[in-house]
């Protein structure tokens, strides 16, 4: 049966199209954790754990970087005095299950992106059906440009953070594996989805949601905002927050930048 236009589509037929997305996405969601179970040894071994060990990259940068700035070994970490340990009769299985799930969802993203687009799709105007790869394609560069800055920049800070944290040296740190991997969880999630605030901005600014104006006049309260964030993702320290906060930041000019250019293709357009 031919798909129905919008005008034509009731509540009912909205919440089909719904709920078909959801199974498609699900199944695509689904695929792709199957597949990186037959990676599964490189994807806990080299990448979830890279992390935890001396050798990884974003520790390597930062102690040449510390080199070439005259610093010498300040900040150069030779080992992580910390083991990561399992508590539960099922938590390495529940963990198993749940990072490929994880793993299926960040390598599906384009294709969810493209099924969210052909859901709104019956509401644009027509020119902007065509920027159908453009949408899809900036929308996932952006989410992962963003699980990379939480993996390699958010992770790294914390975990080195908490590992050479101590209160006295009387008390060794042993971390469960279900703590380990929430923050692991956490830092590329919330990376990735802030990531995408451009996109949003964009589409609030087409439905006169908000404005460049909107947006200038609050920038203070969103730099507040931004670095609480900062602080609640990051170890508490000032350089830690502060590398963290300005990506952050910069995204939300970018936005701005973005809504006024949707706003000037408005007057454009009704001019």
């Amino acid at each position: 049966m031919a798909k129905k236009n919008l005008n034509e589509m009731s509540f009912l037929d909205h919440l089909e199209e719904l709920r078909w997305l959801l199974v498609r996405s699900t199944i695509a969601i689904i695929i792709m954790a199957c597949v990186t179970y037959f990676i599964s040894d490189y994807l806990f071994d080299t990448i979830i754990f890279g992390p935890t060990r001396p050798t990884f990259f974003t520790y390597r940068f930062f102690c040449e970087l510390s080199h070439q700035l005259g610093f010498v070994d300040s900040i150069c970490i030779t080992e992580m005095p910390f083991i990561i340990q399992n508590t539960e009769m099922e938590g390495q299985v529940n963990i198993f299950v749940w990072m490929c799930i994880l793993a299926g969802f960040i390598l599906s993203f384009p294709y969810l992106l493209w099924e969210i687009w052909k859901f709104i799709s019956p509401a644009l105007y027509e020119k902007e059906k065509k920027n159908a790869k453009v949408f899809i394609f900036s929308s996932s560069l952006l989410f992962f440009l963003g699980v990379i800055f939480g993996y390699y920049i958010v992770i790294p800070m914390s975990v080195n953070f908490v590992a050479t944290f101590t209160i006295s040296s009387i008390v060794k740190n042993q971390f469960t594996l279900d703590s380990y991997i929430g923050l692991v969880k956490t830092s590329i999630l919330a990376s990735g989805l802030f990531f995408e605030l451009p996109i949003i901005i964009y589409f609030l600014t087409k439905l006169g949601l908000v404005t460049p104006a909107f947006l200038r006049k609050y920038w203070k309260y969103a730099v507040v905002i931004i670095l609480i964030v900062a602080a609640i993702v990051t170890p508490p320290d000032v350089v830690s927050q502060t590398i963290v906060a300005i990506p952050m930041l910069i995204i939300y000019e970018v936005s701005i930048l973005i809504s006024k250019i949707v706003m000037l293709n408005k007057k454009k357009q009704n001019g």
